[in-house]
């Protein structure tokens, strides 16, 4: 079972006090979270003002720094269209990013526009594809296009535990009826982020966990930093091994 620790997403900067966004942060951030159990990091990169950026030197500096600097595991990095609204641009920005600095993998919304095209260019560049499923009507999507991909993160964005836990049932549902074999993260946003990360780790599949997700532990508390959510994640997967 992996563990990923989300960084940042598309959280204002200031959202928590330990939201990191320089490279500087998010390279002791790093450190950090895998220190607490982490196999492997996702991160929305910044320009210097903190917004969300696909901007080619704004990867490259991100990357020249977790490789340089950072511990030595993989990097996913988001394509979501909350950090480019143009899918045409995207793409540009995406083929133009650095071949020496490219990521291990990114994130790709099969729901959003240009997600087919994007992926279709991400595998010519070598970068692994993790498939956001949010929907049935996206887990279709990559059934009926056979998209190579690393993983599928199958999404819920309902509030409610019982509607995310109805959704995400019945695309895991789907994928095993069409025998998608790609491993599996489950995870949930805010209200739905421990409780989706529960069944995840009771079901075997790979779990996530972070600022980006939440900021608050199980008890309602108000998480200290990325590594607390880490470490509280990998004590909950322990027990259950």
């Amino acid at each position: 079972m992996r563990i990923v620790a989300c960084l940042n997403g598309d959280r204002r900067p200031g959202a928590h006090p330990a939201l990191p966004v320089s490279v500087d942060q998010l390279v002791a951030d790093a450190h950090a979270v895998v220190a607490a159990g982490a196999d492997a990091i996702h991160v929305h990169p910044r320009d210097p003002g903190g917004a969300e950026s696909l901007e080619p030197q704004v990867v490259a500096s991100l990357m020249e720094g977790l490789r340089s600097e950072g511990p030595d595991v993989p990097v996913s990095l988001t394509t979501s269209l909350s950090a480019e609204s143009d899918p045409w641009r995207r793409y540009d920005l995406v083929q133009r990013w650095a071949s020496p600095l490219l990521p291990d993998s990114v994130t790709l919304n099969l729901h959003e526009a240009g997600s087919v095209d994007l992926a279709h260019l991400l595998d010519d560049r070598r970068v692994d594809v993790e498939a956001g499923v949010w929907t049935v009507e996206a887990a279709r999507i990559l059934v009926a296009t056979k998209m190579r991909v690393s993983a599928v993160l199958v999404e819920p964005t309902q509030v409610a535990v019982e509607d995310a836990e109805r959704n995400a049932n019945a695309i895991l549902s789907l994928l095993d009826r069409a025998r998608v074999g790609a491993p599996r993260m489950l995870h949930g946003t805010d209200a739905t982020a421990w409780p989706m990360l529960e069944a995840a780790v009771a079901s075997g599949h790979d779990v996530r966990i972070g600022l980006e997700d939440t900021m608050r532990l199980p008890d309602g508390t108000e998480a200290h930093d990325n590594a607390a959510l880490v470490a509280h994640a990998a004590s909950l997967a322990a027990a259950a091994a």
